[in-house]
């Protein structure tokens, strides 16, 4: 199973999720063609409800400790419905330098 499936997979399992959104950002990494080791994700669940947002990374991080041993970053974004229905911008990520 890819990285990439794995955390689809583990957040879905765990989570109340109303939607997610997943990117592979490894390209974007000086890493080789293919990679998964930087990833983004978006995610809209109201088990967010009434944590701050140090509480929902954590949680996500609790969700993937095995997966998170093998890639290198995750960005997290993480919503209630509530919160994204009202202002549902995503951040961009900065470009990285490929040297």
């Amino acid at each position: 199973m890819s990285f990439y499936n794995d955390i689809v997979a583990k957040l879905n399992t765990e989570l109340s999720v109303e939607t997610m959104f997943l990117e592979n950002e490894s390209a974007m990494h000086n890493v080789p063609i293919n990679s998964e080791t930087h990833f983004k994700l978006v995610i809209v669940s109201d088990d967010f409800i009434e944590m701050t947002k140090v509480k929902r990374h954590q949680l996500v991080y609790q969700i993937l400790v095995e997966t998170m041993k093998k890639i290198h970053a995750l960005s997290i974004q993480a919503f209630t419905i509530q919160e994204f229905n009202a202002n549902p911008v995503i951040l961009s990520s900065p470009d990285c330098s490929r040297k």
